[in-house]
């Protein structure tokens, strides 16, 4: 496996088109992420245009944080358009769990082939068909506890699986990373993990996919991390977020290569 700052160079040398239909809680604090990490954001959600706008941008990324009509149909035919044309996704599948409208749009998602399928221990857990004690888009278990699934729901789609938590897990069915970063503060700020969805698309692009994604991840929780020490006098989260887009922004590669805390099994 290459070191992940060789995947950071490259994401940014690419400068990557990503489109994004999000929740309408995340577009901002996404946006300003994915361009203080290097990517171009595109926030193109209509259905009367999703699916042609797909054919321009580099990759995709869906998340149902706050489905509609429009938006869910919007989602399906992007998803089978980037999937036709051999372009990345990322699925992110925010409270699939919660409701049945949720748990329908999620299968109907997963049938277009996600290249990568993002979201907390609870939202894998239900993505997979088993029991889960979410509330809403909060996590409830543990990702020790979603691994299983984790490892099923990669070999069933044919996606690379992350489980994001205190320690994240990423596996294509047969390997498994855990990347070991992070800081306490991070599920305090509002949308941080809709926001890493954008920055997976990013990476990507003209990538392998387990390899892009798990440096994705230690990329995003080691910027954690820098943000803690950046904000060592700040009160709460809102000082933490500046903080938090300045390192992501600030990351050479070599930081990554020696931040990184990546185990592989």
């Amino acid at each position: 496996m290459d070191q992940p700052g060789q995947s950071l160079a490259k994401m940014r040398a690419t400068a990557p088109l990503v489109q994004n239909i999000t929740n309408y809680v995340a577009m901002n604090v996404m946006a300003n992420i994915m361009l203080a990490a290097g990517a171009s954001p595109a926030m193109v959600h209509a259905r009367e245009e999703a699916a042609e706008f797909t054919a321009l941008a580099q990759a995709l990324t869906i998340n149902i944080g706050t489905p509609s009509p429009a938006w869910a149909e919007a989602m399906v035919e992007t998803a089978r358009t980037a999937h036709r044309l051999g372009k990345p996704w990322v699925f992110d599948p925010v409270a699939v769990g919660a409701t049945g409208y949720r748990r329908d749009l999620g299968v109907r998602l997963l049938a277009c082939k996600p290249t990568v399928i993002r979201g907390n221990a609870s939202e894998i857990l239900a993505l997979a068909g088993m029991q889960t004690a979410g509330k809403g888009a909060d996590a409830a278990d543990s990702v020790e506890a979603a691994k299983d699934a984790a490892r099923d729901l990669a070999r069933q789609t044919g996606a690379v699986v992350a489980v994001t938590g205190p320690i994240d897990v990423v596996t294509d069915g047969a390997c498994i990373a855990e990347i070991a970063n992070g800081h306490p503060m991070m599920p305090r700020v509002t949308v941080l993990g809709c926001s890493l969805t954008g920055i997976v698309a990013a990476f990507l692009v003209d990538q392998d996919p387990f390899e892009a994604t798990v440096a994705a991840l230690a990329y995003y929780a080691l910027a954690g991390e820098m943000a803690g020490e950046m904000a060592g006098e700040a009160k709460g989260p809102a000082s933490f977020q500046t903080a938090f887009i300045d390192a992501l922004y600030g990351m050479s590669p070599e930081a990554l290569n020696d931040g990184a805390r990546i185990s592989l099994s």
